[in-house]
């Protein structure tokens, strides 16, 4: 009995006490199924889309694009200015600070710019090529030297340089430090971390940023689903509550749901068919161009993405930088002439490749490699479909493997980094392609700040590289993502995630 007393005893008092406390409101949480994360725990081992915007918001980059203002915009960055032509000084916030609570300093930043270049496993080195040096002029301030003079300079650094402490990697090293302390200065930190299935990021509530955008989820967690049925089922079954790149045909599917909608926006991601000209046979400038004109890019548009697309005739379309509507070559679809100009490259009886494509990456990206498959067979260019795993396809195309693939390079507002990354001497082995023109007219375009000379210039690269086709291009999707209609999220172009953007109502 007396047992009976001190129990009811002491759960009376933890009734009472609990009913002294303060109510804290539950966590608000938004859950993503989206079709990329993260392969490793180096934040410069690796250079995808969604990635960057993860890391730009638990570790913290020097900006972002702002597309409504049509500017790039600070954000561990407060302002810049360009000293000379090659010299550029970046100011930071004084108030920003590491988790930890250090204060992030200029050190910091040129000990991430170094770590861009020189990590042993860095993927990220095309963001700072043009950056001959760097330097702490003093706590808050960097100075940028670059090779020449470099226009567009604000494409290479922002959204794409990530900052990480110096002091941390300095006490414990790059393994453990990556691994055991991401210690960043942006709004989010990491919360939990599951290879191949999901990422947890969850809100500094000290952070300075929630003042402006008290509405962000507390908590958001990236779900790995590549399969689109698997995104859309998860979503009408309420487990997620954003899907990824929904697919035209499964459209309907979220719209006839009272709780779901579908929020369409057009990508600045191009699509493209790489051929590489250092493997044979596409070191024959007329077999590359023969597949532009054996495909019928405005029939698959129409057909398997329902109208969802907008199609390419060069490296960019309409709305993003230096645009040219009257860029030649045009590739029509024209098998007749395809198989003329494989007769000129010397395959008069035809000639075998294999295509690698992603499963799930982009939006029907298998299906679509199969629908080319027959058009590029039909002209003779007798083509094996190969469909390896994403992350065996993107760490062998990161490293020159891969002749012939399909896949897509995002966030061009500008062109100048991407045509630089993909199509200069040296910039990256993911095509390795090489022309001294083309060298000279990029580097041209770079040191023109004068905005007519430079969309002149890159018309001009941009015409021979279309010319040259070490790439076709081939369309810009019209991405829909499906959501819970208590979400409001207006995806952005450059398809970086960011929590900010988000409500949930």
């Amino acid at each position: 009995m007396k047992q009976k007393f001190i129990v009811m005893f002491f759960l009376i008092a933890f009734i009472a006490a609990s009913a002294t406390r303060p109510l804290v409101a539950a966590e608000s949480r938004i859950s993503i199924g989206v079709t990329e994360t993260m392969e490793t725990f180096n934040p410069y081992g690796d250079s995808v889309a969604l990635m960057y915007s993860v890391w730009c918001q638990v570790l913290g980059c020097l900006g972002t694009y702002d597309f409504d203002k049509g500017q790039h915009v600070g954000l561990l960055v407060e302002s810049w200015e360009v000293k000379d032509p090659k010299t550029w000084l970046f100011h930071l916030r004084k108030n920003n600070r590491f988790h930890d609570g250090s204060p992030v300093t200029a050190e910091d930043v040129v000990h991430s710019l170094k770590r861009t270049r020189d990590d042993p496993f860095t993927k990220q080195r095309q963001n700072i090529s043009p950056v001959a040096s760097e330097a702490a002029v003093d706590k808050y301030t960097v100075r940028i030297t670059t090779k020449e003079p470099t226009a567009p300079l604000l494409d290479y650094l922002f959204d794409r340089v990530i900052v990480t402490s110096k002091a941390i990697y300095d006490k414990y090293g790059a393994d453990v430090a990556d691994r055991q302390y991401p210690i960043g200065a942006g709004p989010y930190k990491f919360r939990e971390l599951i290879p191949g299935q999901r990422l947890v990021i969850g809100k500094d509530k000290s952070h300075p940023m929630w003042k402006q955008y008290p509405q962000a989820p507390d908590e958001i967690v990236f779900r790995i689903m590549r399969e689109p049925e698997q995104r859309v089922t998860a979503l009408l079954n309420n487990e997620i509550q954003i899907a990824q790149f929904v697919p035209p045909h499964l459209r309907e599917r979220v719209e006839q749901s009272p709780r779901h909608k579908i929020v369409k926006f057009h990508s600045a991601e191009i699509m493209f068919l790489a051929m590489m000209p250092k493997v044979k046979p596409w070191d024959n400038k007329f077999l590359r161009q023969a597949v532009g004109y054996a495909i019928d890019r405005d029939t698959i548009i129409k057909t398997l993405l329902r109208g969802e697309a907008s199609r390419l005739d060069g490296p960019i379309g309409e709305g993003q930088y230096g645009y040219d509507p009257n860029l030649q070559p045009k590739y029509t679809y024209n098998p007749e002439k395809a198989r003329e100009l494989l007769k000129q490259a010397g395959f008069p009886n035809g000639v075998d490749v294999e295509l690698s494509t992603p499963v799930g990456r982009y939006t029907l990206d298998k299906q679509i490699s199969e629908a080319i498959v027959p058009m590029l067979t039909a002209v003779g260019i007798r083509t094996k479909l190969q469909t390896p795993e994403w992350a065996t396809l993107w760490a062998n195309v990161q490293v020159g493997k891969v002749p012939f693939y399909y896949m897509g390079r995002g966030g061009v507002v500008d062109p100048s980094a991407a045509l630089s990354q993909y199509f200069e001497t040296g910039s990256s082995p993911r095509i390795g392609y090489s022309n001294p023109k083309l060298d000279e007219l990029l580097s041209a375009e770079r040191q023109a700040f004068d905005p007519a000379k430079r969309k002149k210039l890159l018309s001009q690269a941009m015409s021979l590289v279309t010319e040259e086709a070490p790439a076709q291009f081939m369309w810009r999707h019209q991405l829909l993502f499906g959501m819970a209609k208590n979400i409001d999220y207006r995806p952005l172009p450059s398809e970086r995630i960011y929590g900010w953007n988000m409500k949930v109502r």
